[in-house]
């Protein structure tokens, strides 16, 4: 029986994404934008045969804490990514400070 491969997110600055990768199978990426000292996260998509694993939370946490490394800010403007946050309470931190109350509240 084969391992399953090792999911890697990268930073992929020429497609304005964060892609997910399971191996060398491309199975999820989230679009983002740059808005000064945020990134606005505005789409989130998961391969169809990949959908119902997690994958899609796990992209969006592994995006915010590279957004959080490089001293900026997250603006949730993908529906997905914006209810992963308000689930996840932890989060919250990373977004952009005038959008916290409506993500915690």
């Amino acid at each position: 029986m084969m391992p399953e491969p090792s999911l890697v997110v990268t930073d992929a600055p020429a497609s304005s994404r964060f892609e997910l990768r399971a191996g060398d199978e491309l199975v999820g990426w989230l679009d983002y934008r740059p808005a000064g000292p945020s990134v606005i996260l505005a789409h989130t998509e998961i391969a169809e045969a990949h959908g119902r694993q997690g994958l899609g939370g796990l992209l969006v946490r592994e995006a915010m804490a590279r957004i959080a490394r490089d001293g900026r800010t997250a603006i949730p403007t993908c529906p997905f990514a914006a209810a992963y946050i308000t689930r996840h309470p932890e989060l919250a931190e990373y977004v952009d400070p005038a959008l916290r109350p409506r993500l915690t509240s």
